[in-house]
């Protein structure tokens, strides 16, 4: 049962002198009523989704001159009814990209409903049905889903540049502000507080950690990061990037397995032999370069080829380095096939036989289909939005053109933020969801930058590990979403100290 209603403020204080000045900029937000049944019980809760103001206080020569608004950001939060917000958690989710809306956790894991689209090798055709989802985190917290400006329907306000809000810094500043101004308005500063991020979400919650506990004082009580990436650099393949040619290797090592290039063995048996390798002997034999005698050669040739199911020939003439994209082309081109980036579960047929690489992933083909029908479909029949502004799922040339000024001639690192965040708030939390089969972030480089984090040994207990049989977006796998769901239930149980 669903009531719906234009709630202009519910995501906002009283109007100040500033807003009233600007009528024609104000919160867009559509609220409804709705019930979860969730095991025997059932959970009544109020769903606001639109747009809301993203304010600015400016100051010019040391003299405050109020505040302007900037852009229009569409959020989702949904609220449990009859509880007491200063002991109800409130979780932050958006996804990454950078460049992507978040209704991949919206709709594949976090939120009150779901999108059914099968798995691999047993895709529901469209169109695609919306389920409840009574695994929701909703069970245990509310819930505020974040599109950063230019994905989703969020938009800069007349007069300003979208670009401005494009790169690394800006893109913390706005998404923090979101969430300051939402805690404020809502009055939820007492509340346990989370951030769930994913992949380059990732990034953006370590750093946004940082932010919101030394510019804010919000001090957060645990982030979740599913499908992490702190360091860059565990992806450079080019300019002697040789730390990420072993860093996959793992990753490379479960995606033969699962295509069935390892006979019987188990897959556990197969990545702590590849795990081995990539930790001792592989560095050392990239290290040697033309160094190597010819025997040290032969010997990593074959191992490499035996544990990434590719021949012994095309490691020869890669010079024993795997890059990634040319891999998913590789590894079952003799089929006319190519396997998936984001999950490489999936595979596709490939548009050529000959090509370098594969001209698209099939993981991301299978994907955007339903989750993009599915959000939009839902927002309008459960949640009674009947703005007919388009939706990006990625915003239009945000990715090309993202600005990393912060780190020009560096790799992408946050690892120091995240650690002064932990240093800082020695009860912050962070659990970490890998999985085996995900290209983009694989789970062995993602470990590498957790073991590098630069807090003392106790705080290493606030960090919790988690794998799954699955890709980048891991709840595709309905084995590894129903885990996934209840672990993350039971992290914010634990770790929100009521």
């Amino acid at each position: 049962m669903t009531d719906s209603s234009n709630d202009a403020s519910a995501a906002r204080p009283e109007s100040s002198v500033e807003e009233r000045s600007t009528p024609q900029v104000s919160d867009e937000l559509t609220s409804s009523t709705h019930q979860l049944k969730i095991g025997r019980r059932t959970l009544r809760y109020t769903a606001r989704t639109g747009r809301v103001v993203l304010w600015e206080e400016t100051i010019k020569d040391d003299v405050w001159q109020g505040r302007k608004p900037r852009a229009q950001v569409s959020i989702t939060a949904y609220t449990a009814d009859e509880t007491d917000p200063q002991t109800r958690p409130v979780t932050f989710a958006f996804n990454g990209g950078p460049g992507s809306s978040s209704v991949w956790l919206h709709m594949g894991l976090l939120g009150p409903k779901r999108v059914i689209m099968g798995d691999a090798g047993n895709l529901q055709p469209p169109p695609y049905d919306v389920a409840d989802n009574p695994q929701s985190l909703l069970a245990v917290s509310d819930l505020v889903f974040i599109d950063p400006v230019s994905t989703g329907r969020s938009r800069v306000v007349e007069g300003e540049k979208a670009q401005d809000f494009h790169g690394f810094t800006a893109d913390i500043a706005s998404v923090g502000e979101i969430i300051r101004q939402w805690v404020t308005a809502n009055g939820r500063w007492g509340s346990p507080k989370f951030l769930a991020g994913e992949s380059y979400g990732t990034t953006r919650a370590a750093g946004l950690a940082e932010h919101l506990q030394g510019e804010h004082g919000l001090y957060l009580n645990g982030l979740m990061l599913i499908s992490s990436v702190l360091d860059f650099g565990t992806g450079n393949f080019e300019r002697g990037g040789d730390r990420a040619h072993a860093l996959y290797l793992p990753f490379y090592a479960a995606t033969a397995h699962y295509h069935g290039k390892h006979g019987r063995r188990t897959l556990k048996s197969v990545l702590a032999e590849a795990e081995a390798y990539a930790a001792r002997d592989y560095p050392y034999v990239l290290a040697r370069g033309s160094r190597l005698t010819p025997a040290e050669r032969a010997e990593a040739v074959a191992t490499i080829a035996r544990l990434t199911g590719v021949s012994e020939d095309y490691v020869d003439r890669a010079d024993l380095r795997l890059e990634h994209w040319r891999y998913f082309g590789e590894l079952r081109r003799s089929e006319g096939l190519t396997v998936g980036r984001l999950d490489s579960r999936f595979t596709g047929p490939a548009a050529s036989g000959i090509a370098e690489s594969m001209d698209a992933d099939p993981s991301m083909d299978a994907i955007m289909g339903p989750y993009a029908a599915a959000f939009q479909h839902y927002l309008y029949s459960d949640l009674g939005v009947r703005d007919s502004s388009q939706f990006h799922v990625f915003g239009k040339g945000v990715i090309e053109k993202w600005s990393y000024k912060e780190f020009e001639n560096a790799p992408v690192y946050v690892i120091d933020k995240l650690s002064r965040a932990m240093r800082q708030n020695p009860h912050l939390a962070v659990h970490f969801g890998y999985g085996y089969y995900d290209g983009a972030t694989p789970y062995y480089a993602a470990e590498d930058s957790v073991a590098h984090l630069q807090i003392p040994a106790s705080l290493r207990d606030n960090l919790e590990h988690h794998y799954y049989e699955a890709g980048h977006m891991m709840y595709v796998h309905e084995e590894s979403r129903l885990q996934q769901s209840q672990q993350l239930a039971d992290f914010v149980r634990r770790r929100s100290n009521r």
